[in-house]
């Protein structure tokens, strides 16, 4: 049976010395997406070639973090949220994350801010919802599970007809779904602990001016399997 790609829409990049030895946000997502049946991927970069095609001329679609902010509205960032409306409209399968996951409410009519308690970073409780029980992404996953974080912003005001899935003891809007086939997830089922120990190396004067010790963060890093697991079940979803 052939499929329409699964589109990987790039909205940043990691660092470049991150980005040399251990790949960027696409290649970890492709790499989940892989584990999960695809076989045929599309990457597009919005910052340099804008919105990309119809949403219906794939099967599904993934929208990467980003070291932007979508507070600032980017022109590039801004000319997705039509498109995002559109992809949504169309029941195209839709998975946002972290900075994807606030593009996608700010698009559907949320509210995206700094967090009024600073970063949320490490390696992360996050806990479902009894809404989520039923949910084809996250419904199979434990009640309580690590995740990836890292994120200054996040969706303070979720759009009006979310269903909020899940939340951590820092960020309540962890995960929500909007319709039967349009997830954000603030977590990044991506990152294995390795990247996120790369990110760490760099922000320990920015993680100490918010009282944070990023040698102590990285310590207790750890894998985070049942997060990664969204990436390979969304593929699945998308091509079933």
């Amino acid at each position: 049976m052939s499929h329409a790609p699964l589109l990987i829409l790039k909205t940043g990049s990691t660092h470049a010395h991150i980005r040399d030895r251990l790949g960027d946000f696409d290649d970890w997502i492709a790499a989940g997406l892989r584990a999960g049946g695809a076989t045929v991927l599309a990457t597009h970069d919005a910052q340099v070639d804008g919105p990309p095609k119809a949403p219906q001329r794939f099967s599904g679609v993934v929208l990467t973090g980003s070291h932007h902010m979508v507070s600032e509205r980017e022109p590039w960032s801004e000319a997705l949220v039509p498109w995002l409306q559109a992809a949504v409209e169309a029941g195209t399968p839709l998975l946002g994350i972290c900075y994807g996951h606030q593009l996608l409410a700010h698009a559907l009519g949320g509210e995206v801010a700094h967090h009024p308690d600073g970063v949320e970073i490490g390696t992360v409780t996050v806990a479902r919802h009894a809404a989520s029980e039923a949910d084809p992404l996250l419904g199979d996953l434990p009640e309580h599970f690590p995740a990836q974080a890292v994120h200054w912003q996040s969706v303070r005001r979720l759009p009006a007809d979310a269903v909020l899935l899940a939340g951590s003891a820092h960020e309540a809007h962890h995960a929500f779904r909007v319709g039967e086939r349009a997830w954000g997830v603030q977590f990044h089922p991506e990152f294995s602990d390795e990247a996120l120990r790369a990110y760490l190396d760099g922000l320990g004067p920015a993680l100490a001016q918010e009282g944070l010790d990023a040698a102590q963060i990285a310590d207790a890093l750890r894998p985070t399997p049942e997060a990664a697991s969204v990436l390979p079940r969304f593929a699945r979803l998308a091509l079933g």
